[in-house]
């Protein structure tokens, strides 16, 4: 009796292994449904049991190098909200899971499906747009960056409170900015095109408010209640989609859907802490390109968007406040330009006037670095072209009133020596 008793003991810890449906599918479901599912931008879907099982050692691979769910953020730098970060935790009981087989487990365990919404998630737009024509990708060769000139063609001035991208072919649009013309310098720029557009990369060409943008799984951008983007009745959207081949010809025609709201209550800034000073030998694997600006006012820090080019390797965006103290703002340790996104604070992070930002950026120009568009290595400067460099970052803030936004606004081009 004792040898049956035993038998059955050891065998519990084997049926409490981690199942498909109990423990791994929650996990998917949150973190990666959002892209791998019909007719997003992921190569395959993983909303069944069966999705998920034929990859079981990739999954458990790409979760554990943190390649997958792309979320570049360091814990403990910043706060964010939607972080897509695995637990330690929750990476382990996917490599246990693959290893035991992947079992599926019992049905009864599974969660319900995610719901997508259809359509505008943020209800019918106010005023909806769409890129001139259908644009042609090409079944492979470089990626494309097309900057699409849309006239809004308003009959007044208006607010912005929220926007949603929509992309019409996910398999081919990465990701996409949107940038606000007020002069009509990108119509100059797309004339005599057929469809409306212009290569591009980076900005638009020209000095532009960028409105926002979009990346796989990002949802759509509702301002906080009180804010507003103003848009000038001049207004022309600048629409910068990066286009990826994906091994067959395919065609886009992507749109735009715009919220009106009413003049806003509470102020809006924004800080762009920056760099033109890059010239990294090539070779040179630890290159260090420092900025930094100083807040001309009390402000709360709302989001933070970083952005380089390929041979960036490490971010950090810190605050130093007048106490003395040291605020983490932003650590990325691989920055990934084909995964670049906004991060929004789970908290508004006050920052008092006084308080010193600091960049600091490091840059791997070596055969090393995998992503070096390079090989062999050539010396890199800064510039707009994918093999040039690039290093800033943009600060978003709120202030109690206009007034107050506008003010530090017109301090922050004062520190820059610019004016408005």
């Amino acid at each position: 009796m004792k040898r049956f008793a035993l038998l059955i003991f050891t065998a519990i810890p084997a049926l409490a292994g981690p199942t498909y449906n109990r423990d791994i599918a929650p996990i998917l479901y949150q973190n990666c449904a959002g892209c791998h599912r019909p007719g997003e931008v992921a190569p395959f879907s993983l909303l069944t049991y069966q999705d998920a099982a034929k990859r079981a050692a990739l999954i458990a691979t790409i979760t554990k190098a943190r390649v997958m769910p792309p979320w570049k953020a360091e814990p403990g730098y910043g706060d964010f909200k939607d972080a897509r970060r695995l637990t330690d935790d929750q990476i382990a009981m996917i490599q246990q899971w693959a290893k035991s087989g992947a079992p599926e487990g019992d049905p009864a365990d599974k969660p319900a499906l995610p719901h997508f919404p259809e359509g505008w998630q943020l209800g019918e737009p106010d005023k909806t747009v769409q890129i001139p024509t259908k644009f042609s990708v090409a079944a492979d060769g470089p990626d494309q960056y097309r900057c699409f000139v849309i006239p809004l063609n308003l009959d007044k001035d208006v607010y912005v409170g929220g926007f949603e991208f929509r992309p019409e072919n996910r398999r081919v649009v990465h990701h996409a900015l949107i940038f606000l013309d007020t002069r009509g310098r990108g119509r100059k720029l797309a004339a005599g095109s057929p469809d409306g557009s212009y290569q591009c990369f980076g900005s638009p060409g020209f000095a532009a408010s960028l409105l926002g943008g979009w990346a796989p799984g990002a949802a759509p951008y509702k301002l906080a209640a009180g804010s507003a983007i103003p848009l000038a009745k001049s207004t022309d959207l600048i629409v910068q989609i990066h286009y990826h081949p994906d091994g067959k010809p395919e065609q886009d025609q992507s749109s735009l859907g715009l919220t009106f709201t009413g003049p806003p209550t509470v102020g809006r800034a924004l800080m762009v802490i920056a760099s033109h000073d890059i010239d990294i030998p090539p070779g040179d694997a630890r290159y260090v390109l420092k900025s930094s600006m100083e807040m001309p006012a009390d402000a709360d820090l709302v989001r933070i968007t970083p952005h380089a080019h390929y041979i960036c390797r490490d971010m950090k965006v810190t605050a130093h406040l007048p106490d003395g103290t040291t605020k983490p703002l932003l650590w990325i340790k691989d920055w990934d330009f084909n995964w670049q996104g906004g991060y929004n604070y789970a908290k508004p992070v006050l920052l008092p006037k006084g308080t010193r930002i600091d960049l600091e950026y490091t840059y791997d120009n070596s055969d090393a670095n995998p992503r070096n568009p390079s090989r062999p290595p050539v010396r890199v400067t800064y510039g707009e072209q994918t093999t040039d460099e690039m290093g800033l970052a943009f600060l978003s803030f709120a202030l109690p009133t206009p007034a107050d936004g506008a003010a530090f606004t017109r301090a922050l081009y004062k520190e820059r020596g610019g004016s408005l």
